[in-house]
């Protein structure tokens, strides 16, 4: 199960995995590495979802 909050879409492909590369190609990599770095961050801490999507396999 992959479990998403409001607003972290720009960081997942369709398939739930975590977007390395920014969704717009004139955004700085290195600001969005970090912006990735601190969401992923915030699951590994737990935080309680707002939305649960359940991914049928």
């Amino acid at each position: 199960m992959s479990i998403l909050r409001s607003g972290d879409e720009k960081f997942h492909y369709s398939d739930g995995s975590h977007r390395w590369i920014p969704p717009d190609p004139e955004y700085d990599q290195e600001v969005w590495d970090e912006q990735v770095r601190q969401h992923k961050h915030g699951h590994l801490r737990n935080e309680r979802p707002k939305i649960r999507i359940q991914r049928l396999v």
